[in-house]
């Protein structure tokens, strides 16, 4: 049963975020008056066709739902200035982050539970202890370095992701702590005192900062108005998918792990762990998911949006447009690329899922 309820859950993301992404393409390219052919969610064989008129879009439904595309007409397509064909292009991505914020603001319209920002006291082999962080302390604010004001804190969940961005950018700040005593203090994480990423560690372990779980842990519900819901949710995407970049990158130079990267299996896994546990974990995790989206179609590899926008760049500086030869070509090498990808994904979900 949970593996149904899990596919189910799974089935249901996938076929939301793939048609928003691909309606994202459609929307833009119907804004710019490029012709398009078909609309279809899923591939392979089609299983259901509808189509209002012979010069209209054709919307289907296929048989395999790992995806979905938008056929343009080729001609009225590239007969298009090139920032048009670029924001087509872009606008899956950017459908993928707007619908994220959505889900995102829903939640803190709606109230979500929290745990509050006190913290247990810091190793002494942590930056946090030589900061001076102590048992009891909470956090209620944040500047960056750079910033003039400090942003208040409201919830651990808000902080950690603040915290991660600051350890991923190697970028230090300061926190305001309210002592258990109720006094007000600033302690500074200088920049050159931040810990190294490295592969085989936790990003944050080494920064030192954890949450006070002890009992009572005195979890409360966090509920936004609706145009502060926006901004929080926004800001939220923007860290997530900032830090998600970081960490992508992070594989190339050696500072993360190729185990973080998952695959179909963990997704409907925890689709399903998420859809158990109720409305607001899912639509969480369907914002996660949407933002992974965006950002893989970013990728500038053939076949993705972000090679497209590569080539399209290419354009931009050199006043020519990439052949279709060199285009086939890279097209086998971002197949190959992206069948490797595919395969160590499916190789971390099974370590992850069945070798542990």
């Amino acid at each position: 049963m949970t593996v149904i309820w899990s596919l189910l859950a799974f089935l249901v993301a996938l076929g939301l975020l793939v048609s928003f992404h691909e309606y994202g393409h459609y929307s833009a390219a119907k804004m710019c008056g490029v012709k398009v052919l078909r609309f279809s969610v899923g591939f392979g064989k089609t299983i259901w066709t509808y189509q209002k008129s012979p010069d209209s879009t054709e919307w289907a439904l296929s048989s395999l739902p790992l995806g979905g595309y938008v056929k343009m007409d080729e001609e009225s397509f590239r007969s298009q200035k090139l920032w048009k064909r670029s924001f087509i292009v872009a606008a899956g991505p950017l459908a993928n982050f707007i619908l994220a914020i959505v889900f995102l603001t829903i939640l803190f319209a709606s109230g979500v539970p929290q745990i509050p920002s006190k913290l247990v006291e810091p190793d002494k082999a942590s930056v946090a202890y030589e900061a001076g962080i102590y048992a009891g302390d909470t956090v209620v604010g944040w500047k960056s370095e750079g910033d003039d004001s400090f942003r208040p804190i409201a919830s651990w969940n808000q902080l950690r992701w603040r915290l991660m961005d600051a350890v991923t950018s190697s970028e230090g700040f300061v926190v305001k702590v309210k002592t258990p005593q109720g006094v007000e203090q600033d302690v500074v994480f200088k920049t050159e005192k931040m810990p190294i990423l490295t592969p085989d560690a936790d990003p944050l372990a080494k920064l030192g900062i954890k949450p006070d779980v002890s009992e009572p842990i005195g979890i409360f519900e966090l509920k936004l108005g609706i145009f502060e819901a926006i901004g929080v949710a926004s800001e939220r995407v923007w860290d997530i998918s900032a830090i998600s970049v970081r960490m992508l990158v992070g594989i190339f130079t050696g500072e993360s792990s190729i185990k973080q990267i998952g695959g179909p299996l963990s997704i409907a896994d925890m689709a399903g762990k998420t859809a158990q546990v109720g409305w607001q974990s899912y639509v969480g995790f369907l914002a996660m998911i949407s933002i992974s989206l965006g950002i893989l179609n970013l990728i500038p590899l053939p076949m993705l949006d972000g090679g497209q926008l590569l080539y399209d760049g290419w354009e931009l500086l050199s006043g020519k447009r990439v052949s279709d030869g060199v285009q086939n070509v890279l097209q086998r090498v971002g197949m190959g690329s992206l069948l490797f990808l595919t395969i160590l994904a499916l190789f971390n979900d099974i370590s992850r899922l069945f070798l542990r």
